[in-house]
């Protein structure tokens, strides 16, 4: 068994007093001390995003420990062989709640082989329902999901070894407010609460770095037990008390860690060469989708090819981006010798943040995104119906990347809502239908869709008008690709094609 101090792990927290009554940690080589309470069978809430901000030594204690059969409610589960995904890998978790798979391929396959259970929850569900739980709320309403598999039930959360579902999701209570329907979710709390902070103190008040804030106050806040790694520990009376992000009321155990490995999943850096190596198909839909963003509007962008759309911004106007992950005013890539693991965008990616930019955590992300506080959002897709129906985040048996963000970012009212993708697959399936044929993000919530042949408007009732097309392409070009009828607008417009 490998103790504490083989991970320059140097000190633990007991709640007992050691110099003061507030007292929450002492310096003593007591090995695993910290996590030697969590017994098998315990739910943990971890803090992280992808593997920026966790609770890295923490994490590798509890590895170390005989406790197997656990719930671990974390927005993913790191990737293979760091983070969570050590656990994973160790076959240590039996359930995931989480809102993304993404490239941790262990997770998927696990899941898909019966060997793990996951339930999937929208992001900024999961970070409310975290929230919640720390505040003592037990269930709330939200727009989040409504006539999707996460609310009418249905959803695999585990396949039998046969590829049939095992256990599968309930349906969940809706009702109706002010003409808007609404998704019940109850509230999260855990036996214990893992977190990171980047400076504490000894009475486990914390302060967080950058975008290392993500979940990781809200999870304090919902753990029975909250057990903080910190990087730097002051002494009581040493931080502004106008500057601390979490209360020491939160946190019971505070571990120092001298070193840490703060692995960055994507490095991403500034290009000194100002051509971009984007296809000329790809650089047609995010320059167009681009041209959605007005000045002072703020703006998110969904991972992959939307994300591209920074790149063609009006010089002219100002556009806030907003980073579900904790960020508001994102700006170029770094260069490279500017990477920061602390400050990474959604999809993983290093970053930096512009004057006027801020910080802040998961749940007041997701506030701002269902508040209607964001103007535009533009997100990839599988599959859209005529009527704006949105596919992307799952083949059943196939493929699960989960749906992060998605489906918080596409319920809010007061959103545009833009699918910028590609207008069929590669084998000349068609991704625009009368029906979606895939498990929905949202239902009548895509306003835009915008691909490399055309420019297509969306009303809930009465579907698809065609309003823009490519110079190269004809509307029977667009029919055959299209697999549902549109309408062709009186005033179509013709944009050009690069030479």
């Amino acid at each position: 068994m490998t103790s504490f101090m083989n991970y320059d792990i140097l000190t633990v927290t007991l709640i007992a007093p050691v110099l003061q009554s507030n007292c929450k940690i002492e310096n003593s080589h007591v090995g695993l001390e910290p996590i030697a309470d969590i017994p098998s069978g315990s739910s943990l809430i971890v803090g992280g995003f992808g593997i920026c901000g966790i609770p890295e030594n923490l994490l590798i204690a509890l590895n170390e420990t005989s406790s197997r059969d656990l719930t671990i409610i974390s927005n993913n589960c790191g990737v293979v062989g760091w983070g969570s995904g050590i656990l994973l890998d160790n076959k240590k978790i039996k359930r995931m709640v989480s809102s993304y798979v993404g490239e941790n391929a262990e997770f998927e396959r696990q899941f898909l082989s019966g060997e793990l259970e996951v339930e999937l929850t929208p992001q900024g569900t999961l970070a409310e329902r975290i929230r919640a739980g720390g505040a003592g709320i037990p269930a709330f309403f939200t727009p989040t999901a409504y006539g999707t598999v996460i609310h009418k039930g249905g959803a695999p959360i585990k396949y039998a070894s046969d590829g049939s579902v095992a256990i599968e999701s309930e349906p969940k209570e809706s009702r109706e407010f002010n003409g808007r329907h609404y998704v019940m979710e109850k509230a999260i709390t855990g036996d214990f609460a893992l977190v990171k902070a980047w400076k504490g103190d000894r009475a486990g008040n914390l302060i967080f770095r950058k975008a290392a804030r993500n979940f990781n106050p809200a999870a304090a806040k919902a753990g029975k037990v909250t057990i903080a790694e910190v990087e730097h520990l002051v002494e009581v009376g040493e931080l502004d008390p106008d500057e601390i992000h979490l209360p020491g009321i939160y946190v019971q155990k505070v571990v120092v860690g001298e070193e840490y490995q703060k692995r960055i999943e994507f490095k991403t850096v500034r290009s000194d060469d100002a051509e971009l190596n984007i296809p000329e198909k790809h650089q047609r839909i995010v320059k167009r989708a681009a041209q959605e963003f007005k000045d002072g509007m703020y703006v998110n962008l969904g991972i992959g090819l939307p994300m591209l759309c920074s790149n063609y911004l009006d010089p002219n106007i100002t556009v806030n981006l907003q980073s579900e992950n904790g960020l508001l005013g994102l700006g170029p890539f770094p260069d490279k010798d500017h990477l920061d693991s602390d400050l990474i965008n959604a999809g993983k990616q290093t970053v930096t943040i512009l004057p006027g930019g801020s910080y802040f955590g998961s749940d007041e992300s997701f506030a701002m995104i269902r508040g209607g506080h964001i103007d535009v959002t533009v997100l990839g897709a599988m599959q859209v119906s005529q009527f704006g129906d949105l596919a992307n985040w799952m083949i059943p048996k196939k493929l699960v990347k989960g749906m992060g963000g998605a489906m918080d970012l596409v319920s809010s009212s007061g959103t545009k809502v833009v699918v910028a993708m590609e207008h069929a697959v590669k084998s000349g399936a068609h991704k625009i239908l009368e029906e979606c044929s895939l498990p929905l993000t949202g239902k009548s919530v895509v306003d835009m869709i915008v691909t490399e042949m055309c420019v297509f408007n969306i009303c809930p009732n009465n579907g698809l008008t065609l309003s823009e097309i490519y110079a190269d392409q004809t509307i029977e070009d667009i029919q055959k690709a299209t697999g549902c009828p549109f309408k062709v607008a009186e005033n179509l417009k013709t944009l050009p094609v690069a030479k």
